[in-house]
């Protein structure tokens, strides 16, 4: 009986080991004071929800199979249910801005002075930022954020520290899909995400880097997201970041001559 449940086990190792990369544990480094995994996942999930809104400027590069440019833009975000972008084209001129919430948007062609407005859904969501994510990912894409609100209370599948790295994985049998995420240790960043199938075909990888400390929250200045299988692939570099501040607000208003179209 212990040998055929050992190898019922074998494939679920194997594909852990695999999807490890080949990795192996490395000795921890003896001045470094490591935490469980539950108290990594909790001050991983804290950090992320301490952003109450979010301002920054940089460069937005989408490339997609119907779609490939990128431009500077300006985000506020007031959490949980605003976003609104501002987009600019050679010598900032505004392009376009656009206003989401959970329930409607408008989005503004400022050289047509034409607005669109209407109900959010994920159709909606797909046309404006041109990427297939929900709401909420549009949200944490653009701060960086990796939601682990889903692994508070749930054991990971394997939790290791290799060299001066975090690793937890967590695999979902049901769901077909083995998560990764690997945290400095120093820091505690989440400084990779990946999503894959049990077979190991990479379905989603995202990587953080140049983090600074905003109002007590390590944000990365750099986001990089890719979606092999749907050709998906977002760069977002941030020159100017503000967290949490009482100044941040949505100003945002048509004109009284725009055009307005229900859509």
């Amino acid at each position: 009986m212990k040998y055929n449940k050992f190898l019922l086990a074998l494939p679920v190792i194997m594909i852990c080991a695999g999807f490890w990369e080949g990795c192996s544990t490395v000795k921890p480094d003896s001045t470094i004071e490591y935490i469980s995994s539950d108290r990594l996942v909790n001050k991983l999930e804290a950090n992320r929800r301490k952003i109450r809104n979010f301002e920054g400027t940089g460069s937005i590069s989408v490339k997609t199979p119907s779609f490939d440019n990128s431009a500077s833009f300006r985000i506020v975000i007031q959490k949980p249910d605003s976003i609104f972008l501002t987009i600019y084209g050679p010598f900032s001129i505004e392009l376009a801005q656009i206003l989401v919430t959970k329930t409607n948007f408008i989005f503004y062609e400022a050289l047509k002075n034409t607005a669109f407005t209407g109900p959010v859904n994920d159709d909606l969501l797909r046309n404006v930022f041109k990427v297939n994510l929900s709401f909420n990912d549009v949200i944490d894409a653009f701060t960086g954020g990796v939601n682990m609100s889903g692994r508070l209370y749930k054991e990971p599948t394997s939790f290791d520290v290799v060299q001066d790295k975090y690793l937890l994985s967590y695999v979902d049998s049901l769901k077909n899909d083995v998560a990764r995420y690997t945290a400095d240790v120093r820091d505690l960043n989440i400084v990779e995400f990946k999503s894959a199938d049990l077979q190991g075909k990479e379905k989603m990888l995202s990587n953080y880097s140049d983090f600074q400390i905003f109002e007590t929250v390590s944000l990365p200045k750099k986001i990089e997201i890719k979606q092999e299988k749907e050709g998906q692939y977002i760069t977002i570099e941030y020159n100017n970041i503000s967290v949490n501040k009482n100044t941040t607000t949505i100003d945002f208003s048509l004109p009284d001559d725009a055009d307005v179209v229900k859509w």
